[in-house]
């Protein structure tokens, strides 16, 4: 049996193995944005697609589902104008 993984905050994201990584399909031509990475304990891993072995921010399904339904109601918006 295979032992889980122990995640934290800011810990390199090539130590996550196994994962698949996923980024958005608007991501500018260059790559630069973000990636998701579902965790076998139910956590998702974000990291910066520029800096792909540098660190991983680890969050919650509920954070994620808080941050995602902000961005679809447009709170973000002003980031980006």
């Amino acid at each position: 049996m295979q032992e889980m993984q122990e995640t934290y905050n800011g810990m390199a994201a090539a130590d996550l193995e196994g994962v698949v990584w996923q980024k958005s399909r608007h991501s500018n031509s260059q790559g630069n944005c973000v990636e998701f990475a579902a965790l076998p304990g139910g956590e998702v891993a974000m990291r910066n697609s520029r800096f792909p072995e540098g660190p991983a921010l680890i969050y919650t399904r509920a954070e994620i589902t808080a941050m995602l339904l902000g961005a679809k109601d447009g709170e973000f918006d002003h980031l980006t104008g």
